[in-house]
């Protein structure tokens, strides 16, 4: 599905927020969207790889590191999970590695940085809670659609075929 963020703005202005510009796309897919899930973690990814491992068909993994660019909460290993459980995509507040190998995923991946350290894995967190970053707060089950121009969030389904 082919999504575009500025036209989507253009039509829904008065229904959508606006994430601020301060992701970078490194997957392989230039557009995606989904229904969001959300993890709320710090330097820690055991939360993520637990629930990239479930059914993630027409969802988005929304994670909000705190920002931190000092561990990687996405690589590859965790990517190929997604994959392998349908998710569309992944927006990380936080950092991702594997950089090279992440743009030949066919999956959505946003993050505020790279690093190559990884993140510990104790699964210390929380799943499926308000989380707020880019100055958009983020519900379970609100609709996230991104593409190389930007990320945007509605708390009910656009119809992107318009």
């Amino acid at each position: 599905m082919e999504i575009n963020t500025s036209v989507l703005c253009d039509l829904y202005a008065d229904a959508i927020d606006v994430v601020e510009p301060i992701f970078t796309n490194y997957g392989g897919a230039f557009s995606y969207a989904g229904e969001v899930t959300t993890i709320k973690c710090f330097e820690d990814r055991g939360l993520v790889d637990k629930v990239l491992a479930t059914n993630g068909i027409g969802k988005v993994l929304l994670i909000d590191g705190g920002g931190s660019v000092r561990r990687a909460l996405i690589d590859a290993e965790n990517v190929q999970l997604a994959i392998d459980n349908g998710w569309e995509g992944i927006i990380c507040y936080g950092a991702v590695r594997d950089v090279d190998l992440l743009e030949e995923f066919d999956i959505g991946i946003h993050a505020i940085n790279a690093i190559p350290v990884a993140a510990e894995s104790r699964e210390v967190g929380d799943l499926d809670i308000p989380v707020n970053f880019g100055s958009v707060t983020f519900l379970p089950e609100d609709f996230v659609y991104a593409d190389g121009t930007g990320i945007i969030l509605s708390p009910e389904p656009l119809d992107v075929e318009v």
